[in-house]
């Protein structure tokens, strides 16, 4: 083999392994967060921590968020039948926009003990967005009502996101940048969204030079013809 085939050969290697670190690169991240929840309760205030789970699937032009309790977060001083207890609670998204999702979730299927922590149900609701770029989703307040009374939880560690994901607005919509609001902009990111930029520049440079080498291959085909 030639010295400019050899060379041509491996710049394509390197390319074609660039492109595959592109393509593996993850485009979102999920941690289950403590959740330290502060609630006023018809007996007085209480207080518990939950690990909090959200998860996001596409479904069309929207993704459809599960907000998961490992934890339950409040007691009753009376057995609470089963389909007395009611939740809801809203989703703080941050990042390309910022907007609050309600998302709720059926009664609990059981009965509760008195004086146990009563189990949440999933809970879940629909995110639309309307600007392309990261967001992050981060427990918000909670909602319990239940034999006509109100539970209000708030989160009182300013916990960080249990998920981070790249989305993509209906009509491709993009986040604004420069002369913004700090609504508008993109948060920092951390070395795993660092390692990703780099990876989509590496990649993009390498494909760049794919198309200069087999150029410049094709080229010194034609003169040799």
């Amino acid at each position: 083999m030639s010295d400019r085939k050899r060379s041509t050969a491996l710049a394509l290697a390197s390319a074609l392994a660039g492109s595959a670190v592109l393509l593996a690169a993850p485009a979102a991240h999920a941690a289950v967060v403590d959740v330290a929840y502060d609630c006023k309760t018809p007996i007085g205030d209480k207080s518990a921590i939950s690990p909090i789970d959200i998860k996001a699937v596409k479904d069309g032009e929207a993704y459809k968020l599960t907000m998961s309790f490992q934890k339950g977060v409040s007691s009753s001083p009376i057995e609470l039948g089963k389909g007395a207890m009611s939740p809801s609670a809203v989703i703080l998204v941050g990042g390309a926009e910022k907007v609050s999702v309600p998302v709720s979730g059926p009664p609990n299927p059981e009965a509760a003990p008195a004086d146990t922590p009563i189990k949440i149900t999933d809970l879940s609701g629909t995110y639309t967005p309307k600007k392309s770029g990261k967001v992050t989703f981060t427990a918000g307040v909670l909602t319990i009502k239940a034999m006509g009374t109100t539970t209000t939880c708030t989160p009182g560690n300013s916990p960080g996101p249990s998920l981070e994901l790249d989305v993509t607005a209906a009509g491709g919509g993009a986040a604004q940048s420069g002369g913004g609001s700090d609504a508008d902009t993109l948060p920092q990111t951390g070395p795993t969204d660092s390692a990703l930029a780099l990876g989509t520049l590496g990649g993009t440079v390498l494909l760049s030079g794919v198309a200069g080498v087999l150029w410049l291959t094709r080229r010194g085909q034609r003169a040799r013809s």
